[in-house]
């Protein structure tokens, strides 16, 4: 049987933005998955990239000194084949935000007013 978690659901944990094209992480925009991607493709790519994490680790602890590069670049492979990273996956020419702090960004009256926490446009932030 399984005991509940205190931990937060992963959508309290990392909101996503109301168009679907970003999590917020630590305050800061990462890229969310392609939408636009299957379960199975997404799953397949996921798999990838833990797969290629994995083999960072491994390359580091092998002393070899290509390894870790090689490694790296499988997560970038699957990071790109995810839509995490490269050209962006939507199609009205709206900039990419990716890392940037959410409140440095037009994302962050809705941040603000989901946290709580005063906005750039509120006349009482000090």
């Amino acid at each position: 049987m399984t005991q509940p978690s205190d931990k937060p659901a992963l959508a309290e944990q990392y909101p996503l933005t109301p168009d679907g094209r970003y999590l917020v992480v630590r305050g800061r925009l990462w890229r969310a998955v392609n939408p636009g991607l299957t379960r199975e493709e997404r799953q397949h790519l996921v798999d990838r990239l833990m797969d290629a994490r994995r083999g960072v680790a491994a390359a580091r602890r092998s002393g070899e000194a290509a390894a870790p590069r090689q490694a790296r670049d499988r997560v970038n492979a699957a990071k790109l084949a995810l839509g995490e990273r490269g050209p962006v996956w939507w199609t009205d020419g709206a900039p990419d935000l990716n890392r940037r702090l959410v409140r440095n960004t037009p994302y962050a009256n809705w941040f603000a007013e989901r946290t709580g926490k005063a906005s750039p446009d509120d006349p009482q932030r000090g």
